[in-house]
């Protein structure tokens, strides 16, 4: 049994609208992150080592890095939002999510993935985005229940 809470799907369902919301704005986190560590590289001729202010930092590349590390803070932050939700992030790139549920009685993953308007899709635990299979009305009716 796992440690994150079994949904059904009317439950699950009820958090795409939040589960839109935060990864929309993670998506858009995660662009203005890469832009400015590729800004930082440019300015330091390598990539950064870290984002902690370095002393000898002029004030553009000091500013620039506490930038970055605020926007990284947030990023893990609204991640960390969506586990305590109980989902289980599986691609933060694609914005595919999972959540334990359980169709005939058996653990399996919910799968959702950022801009569907709803879970669609399930797969059974140790099969990954291409073990989808859609839940069907059939499937439905059990997932509700």
């Amino acid at each position: 049994m796992p440690d994150a809470p079994v949904f059904s799907l009317e439950s699950v369902n009820a958090l795409v609208p939040r589960l839109n919301a935060v990864i929309g704005e993670q998506m858009g986190r995660r662009g203005m992150i890469e832009a400015k560590l590729a800004a930082l590289s440019t300015l330091l001729g390598d990539t950064p080592e870290g984002l902690d202010p370095v002393v000898e930092d002029p004030e553009e590349i000091a500013k620039l890095r506490a930038e970055t590390r605020d926007l990284v803070v947030a990023y893990r932050e609204a991640w960390q939002e969506l586990e305590d939700m109980g989902a289980v992030v599986k691609d933060p790139r694609r914005g595919l999510i999972d959540f334990y549920g359980r169709v005939d009685g058996q653990l399996v993953w919910l799968c959702w993935q950022y801009g569907e308007p709803e879970v669609s899709h399930y797969h059974k635990l140790e099969e990954g985005f291409p073990g989808r299979k859609a839940i069907v009305s059939a499937v439905k009716q059990r997932l509700l229940n």
